[in-house]
């Protein structure tokens, strides 16, 4: 079967870096979403995609104990490393062997399959409100615009060991894979997702379109997209990535879109884009406070886009150690200043809890 791939990731039109990762490496494909800030996001990421790698090169172990040796050592560096404790990554691969994708998937970012004029998606989100959903606490479109949408329940790095999940999918003719991080199913939904995989043949164009679009769409986060398509029955496997972007990670316009969100704030800007930030509320770290900040968390070019509207006297060291608030100091968005006091609310009554199963 001919493999042939295409990989885009971009900054988005928010954040100030990039945390994504990806690994473009036949027979191996893999997407992780870094937590923890920037630095210790982008070396969680790295990280995690490295260990695999190396690890795939040696022919040692299944993917998923590649992935749990990868979750090893994000965990055992976080601890050695102050700078960059509390990190952690989700992690999707695939690897394509012998006309099969064999997945390993932790966190929230998604596998997807196409075929035959559907799409399906292949992976589980380990999010606080898909557990929600699952139990009919919420709806489908309620956990969209949940508070708690961006709280993982496992991640790569959190803990000393981590379940991951395993699947076998045989591969058709035709058949198209799509690995992505949050960025991408965030801001567009499956529906559009599906119309540009079947609108566009070409995997590297439509993983340019994908992250095109949900830039459109607000890309308030950072997009990757993985796409990998079957052909016929037995062949060689070509990989392409975009021009610009050698090795396993790269980010397709970082700096050009970096530096044109400086130049809209720093210089006047436009006022949407002035308005855009301004509608913005996130939950996240002042001093070593938890704060409720207007705004987005980013500094581009030194030129802060948040203000603190509310600090709290909740300690950030103590919400931080709980499972579900790990990626405070990097924010954690709220759609508006009442569902921000929504989340420090869960917040209080989370650390009680804690505080009493700590109890004797």
């Amino acid at each position: 079967m001919r493999i042939e791939a295409g990989v885009a990731t971009d900054i988005g039109k928010v954040r100030d870096g990039n945390e994504d990762s990806f690994l473009v490496e036949p027979p191996l494909y893999a997407v992780a979403d870094g937590m923890g800030g920037h630095r210790g996001g982008e070396v969680a990421s790295q990280l995690a995609l490295e260990t695999v790698e190396t690890l795939a090169r040696s022919g040692k172990d299944t993917l998923a104990e590649q992935v749990r040796a990868a979750n090893r050592a994000v965990y055992e560096t976080a601890q050695r490393d102050r700078a960059v404790t509390g990190m952690g990554t989700t992690l999707t691969a695939a690897r394509i062997v012998d006309g099969a994708a064999h997945l390993a998937h932790v966190g929230d970012s998604r596998a997807y399959l196409q075929r035959g004029g559907s799409l399906r998606r292949l992976t589980h989100d380990h999010t606080l409100v898909n557990r929600m959903v699952e139990a009919g606490e919420i709806t489908s479109d309620e956990a969209a615009v949940h508070p708690h949408r961006n709280v993982l329940t496992r991640a790569l790095g959190t803990e000393p060991d981590v379940k991951v999940d395993v699947e076998e999918v045989v591969l058709m003719d035709g058949d198209r894979l799509l690995l992505c991080s949050d960025g991408l199913f965030g801001m567009v939904n499956e529906d559009q997702i599906q119309a540009i995989l079947e609108a566009e043949p070409d995997p590297q164009k439509t993983a340019d379109r994908l992250v095109r679009a949900a830039n459109r769409a607000g890309g308030v986060d950072n997009i990757t997209v993985v796409i990998v398509d079957a052909h016929g029955d037995v062949g060689e496997v070509i990989a392409a990535t975009p021009p610009g972007a050698p090795g396993r990670r790269r980010t397709l316009g970082r700096w050009v879109v970096g530096g044109a969100l400086a130049l809209l704030v720093v210089v006047g800007g436009l006022f949407l884009g002035r308005a855009y930030v301004d509608g913005q509320w996130y939950v996240g770290v002042t001093g070593d406070r938890v704060a409720i900040f207007r705004g987005v968390p980013a500094e581009p070019l030194g030129y802060r886009l948040s203000k603190v509207v509310e600090e709290t006297d909740l300690s950030s060291a103590q919400v931080e150690k709980l499972a579900f608030y790990v990626n405070l100091p990097q924010g954690i968005n709220a759609d508006s200043f009442e569902q921000a006091q929504t989340i420090v609310a869960q917040m209080r009554t989370d650390l009680k809890a804690g505080q009493r199963q700590a109890s004797p």
